[in-house]
């Protein structure tokens, strides 16, 4: 029987400064992993199996899950029929967190299906699946999950979404809070506004660009100024309760910058590795004070993206290879 899993890691989709089009993968600092594997296996009949600690907040119906969902739009994009698979997702990374879950499901299952049919697609089109993919579960079609989550590192999507990679700092660590909530992208879609004035455009515009700038010019003074967020977090921050105290702590412990991962609930915070652990507590501790319990990890960029973590294949039952 043959059989191959793939691993996707967690994400942080606008990374502050950049709405819809900046995202990045992050990895535990201690080696572990985290986010979400998907197995594939020759099967009679084909089928998804969930397991992990959040596979009982997945749809009941198979069929709506993303994985599935994902093999159809895979399928599609080479022109073949696929032969009978049985699919197990483990889910490592618990649902409407603002931590790129549906990304990494989708992730997962598009680099292990390629991986599988030995690479039909390239880079750019896996990609083009996996965005059609995710934006089943966000509403819209957005790269800043799902590509940092296939292709790894901190991503800038260009137009016309080519992603583009962008250094990250030695010596710093990026440090992650997830609460014991849940908030659905299109719940936290639904609050923004239809039209941004013109002067916070701009605002917008020059502060993404000078953001991209400090990273290559390793300028931690205006790489501070930048990690911001002028267009999403002032109206999603009432959506998430101790989301402002937990942000007022990170920078009172020394962060270069803290905002909402992606739509939220979850929180990062970028700081210089000798403040890390003292922004972790200070995070906790900002939601704590609502009464809200959180995990918090000290998180490095991960910079390999969907990755095969396991292969195996050998004899069935009458021999053949």
């Amino acid at each position: 029987m043959r059989r191959l899993a793939a691993f996707a890691p967690a994400g942080i989709g606008n990374f502050a400064a950049g709405f819809d089009v900046l995202g990045a993968a992050v990895a535990p600092e201690d080696g572990s992993l985290w986010g979400d594997q998907v197995e594939i296996r020759e099967a009679a009949e084909p089928g998804l199996t969930c397991t992990g600690p959040f596979a009982h907040r997945l749809p009941a119906d198979p069929a709506d899950n993303l994985v599935l969902r994902t093999r159809d739009l895979f399928a599609a994009a080479v022109g073949e029929t696929l032969p009978p698979l049985a699919f197990t997702l483990t889910k490592g990374l618990p649902v409407c967190s603002g931590l790129g879950s549906s990304a990494a499901s989708v992730a997962a299952t598009a680099r292990a299906l390629n991986a599988w049919c030995g690479d039909p697609l390239s880079p750019a089109g896996l990609l083009a699946v996996a965005g059609r993919a995710e934006s089943l579960a966000s509403g819209a079609e957005h790269l800043d999950n799902v590509a940092p989550s296939l292709l790894g590192g901190l991503l800038l999507i260009a137009p016309q979404g080519r992603p583009c990679a962008l250094p990250f700092p030695t010596g710093v660590r990026i440090v992650v809070a997830s609460p014991a909530l849940e908030l659905a992208t299109r719940e936290a879609r639904r609050v923004l506004p239809r039209d941004v004035p013109l002067g916070l455009a701009v605002e917008h515009a020059q502060n993404l660009a000078a953001f991209v700038a400090a990273l290559y010019t390793n300028d931690r003074a205006l790489l501070t100024a930048t990690l911001r967020d002028l267009v999403a977090e002032p109206w999603r921050s009432s959506l998430v309760p101790g989301f402002r105290a937990a942000q007022r702590g990170a920078l009172d412990a020394g962060a270069l910058g803290a905002s909402l991962s992606g739509a939220g609930p979850a929180v990062f915070a970028v700081a210089e590795r000798r403040d890390a652990a003292a922004v972790a507590a200070a995070l906790e501790a900002g939601f704590q004070s609502e009464g809200i319990a959180s995990t918090v990890r000290l998180c490095r960029l991960d910079t390999r993206g969907a990755r095969l973590v396991d292969r195996e294949e050998s004899a069935d039952a009458e021999g053949e290879p």
